[in-house]
């Protein structure tokens, strides 16, 4: 902790800048040993940028670190990890192909050799409490079983400094607790955590000390225990945050029922849907929760059309819309937008414009007899960009060329103002900053308010718990009985993510 001990990681005037934006503005900031010390901003704010200087990936163009009271200057993540900083990204580098200690070794410079190499990857995740068989294949392991690998890889190195990039994106509560007892122990031992978390809860409860980022400069350096969640936020965004507003109106009649949908794997470790049954009403939430890997794609991919299921049915006012392709079932306005958003929600090299009629085109009318109406086009492209503030040179901007959070305003904002009956999401603010967020949830609450049914399937249970009238989760494929969000305990919804619910009446499956 900061008891006066110089710092293990001290940054100076950090300065770098791109092509138009300054991503870091004369930052400084020091970490301690034994310290867990949170980097937040906004998407944009330079937090990528600072934390890939530290790890080698990025030269400033000002500025200096000093690692242990020497100039630290690390030209390459090899010189980084050498000088003992880790790093666990956000996206796990991981060939699903090969087992754990291949993964490991392949992170490895000059890996022992397997057998000793597999004893010790046994060892170091007993002894920090995470529990990891050297032999898995990695395509085998749940997204937290993941993340050890990646976590005790860094391990094996025996690092000074340990960077957690979003680091309980994907993990069940039961799973975070875990974690955290394991960078406890890391940080009774001496070691440094940079920890980078859009969960600010997560954050109080963790964290010694919080550096702001806002703009690429510093804003503040707070004890986050004595903020509060909304307090952080704000200081991130510098403006005051309003939390959804509810409109009340769920309990219209039904609008989508699921029987008993199956569908195998989109690939080979992908996962099969299992008798899938669900019903949504008009003005109706149902938040559909899941660590990463459960069904999620698959579900959204066959309640869209993408993916014809092979057993089980779907209606929609009704109507039997199982066996019709996406374009039919967008006519009748049972639309989606997926988790990714480059090369599938958008297409990455195409306007705004041209992405706006590759999915509204039926609904909005943008086509007629073969020919696009590129006039109607554009204004619906600018209708979406005006409504849902996408910060945009114009409508005819590649996709590609907007920030994640801004593409993702954009998708989410082009469903919408389609009127849809039924709208399915699926992660609809992943990677977007606590503004962004915020705007995205009230115009799905606003959405059901109008009359229509809301599917949200989402890692992140605070937003699930922020906008879902009811809650069901997903796990090995198999959905559970939904059940009213409100009163749900965090232990409740744990035990769902997990599977140990009810399992529809204990439909228990071997792995």
């Amino acid at each position: 902790m900061e008891d006066g001990t110089a710092p293990l990681l001290a940054l100076s005037g950090l300065t770098k800048s791109y092509p138009g934006v300054r991503a870091n503005d004369d930052v400084s900031f020091a970490i301690h040993a034994g310290e867990v010390h949170a980097l937040l901003g906004e998407n944009g704010a330079g937090k990528s940028t600072l934390v890939k200087t530290i790890f080698g990936l990025v030269a400033p163009d000002a500025g200096e670190m000093r690692l242990a009271g020497k100039p630290f200057a690390p030209a390459s993540p090899q010189e980084a990890r050498a000088a003992g900083i880790g790093m666990v990204f956000q996206h796990f580098s991981l060939f699903d192909a090969l087992d754990v200690a291949e993964n490991v070794a392949l992170g490895m410079d000059t890996p022992p050799p397997r057998r000793v190499l597999q004893d010790r990857i046994a060892s170091v995740s007993r002894e920090y409490g995470l529990p990891l068989d050297p032999r898995r294949i990695v395509g085998d392991l749940s997204a937290g079983e993941r993340q050890r690998v990646e976590i005790v890889r860094c391990l094996l190195g025996a690092p000074r400094l340990l960077i957690m990039d979003e680091p309980t994106s994907v993990l069940t509560p039961q799973e975070v607790a875990l974690l955290f007892a394991t960078l406890r122990q890391l940080t009774a031992e001496g070691t440094a955590i940079l920890y980078i978390s859009h969960k600010l809860d997560e954050i109080r409860a963790l964290c010694d000390r919080a550096t702001i980022l806002r703009g690429g400069r510093v804003v503040a350096s707070v004890d986050p225990r004595e903020s509060s969640a909304r307090d952080l936020a704000e200081m991130m965004v510098g403006e005051a945050l309003s939390a959804p507003a509810r409109s009340g109106a769920a309990g219209g009649g039904e609008l989508l029922e699921v029987d008993a949908l199956s569908l195998p794997p989109a690939h080979a470790f992908g996962t099969a849907l299992r008798e899938v049954s669900l019903t949504l009403r008009a003005g109706e939430v149902l938040g559909i929760g899941g660590v990463a890997g459960n069904g999620q794609d698959e579900l959204l991919a066959a309640l869209s059309g993408e993916m014809r299921a092979d057993a089980g049915r779907i209606r929609l006012r009704g109507t039997g819309v199982g066996r019709m392709g996406p374009v039919a079932r967008r006519a009748r306005g049972l639309l989606a937008a997926p988790e990714e958003r480059l090369g599938h929600a958008a297409a990455p090299d195409m306007s705004l414009t041209e992405n706006a009629v590759l999915s509204a085109h039926t609904r909005k009318r943008l086509a007629r007899r073969g020919f696009i109406d590129w006039r109607a086009a554009r204004a619906f492209a600018d209708a979406v960009i005006d409504r849902f503030d996408v910060r945009t040179p114009s409508s005819r901007t590649a996709a590609r060329a907007l920030s994640g959070g801004n593409l993702q305003k954009f998708v989410i904002g082009r469903e919408i103002m389609q009127d849809p009956v039924v709208l399915v999401v699926n992660q609809p603010t992943w990677g977007v900053d606590a503004a962004a967020a915020a705007a995205i949830r009230q115009a799905l609450i606003d959405l059901a308010g109008r009359g229509a049914g809301v599917i949200v399937i989402s890692q992140d249970l605070d937003e699930l718990m922020e906008v879902s009238d009811r809650f069901a989760a997903l796990n090995g494929g198999r959905l559970s009985a939904p059940r009213p969000a409100a009163g749900l305990s965090v232990d409740e919804i744990g035990l769902m993510l997990g599977g140990t619910h009810d399992m529809e009446a204990a439909h228990a499956h071997p792995h």
